[in-house]
């Protein structure tokens, strides 16, 4: 695999998405949720919730590389309260 550049950036990014996909497979086994509709007017589930926030991570990430030109750190704050919104009303 020299194709590819495992850095430990890199396997921190894929151990936490693992790690966010089995804690939710747990809990949608241990804790059947309902659907809920929020702002957007569809009903989501967590992992619903969840995808909508890595989708929009992902957009946030790269509009922050395309015109910030500033620290990553500073997309991940973002991230964080993306993802916080998206879970509290979504």
């Amino acid at each position: 695999m020299d194709w590819m550049a495992w850095t430990t950036p890199t396997a921190i990014f894929f151990a936490v998405i693992a790690s966010l996909l089995i804690v939710f497979s747990v809990l949608a086994i241990r804790f059947p949720e309902a659907p809920r509709v929020g702002v957007l007017r569809i009903a989501t589930t967590r992992g619903d919730r969840l995808f909508i926030t890595l989708l929009g991570a992902a957009f946030i990430n790269l509009a922050w590389l395309a015109l910030a030109g500033l620290p990553q750190w500073g997309a991940l704050i973002v991230c964080l309260v993306y993802a916080a919104a998206v879970f509290r009303w979504v």
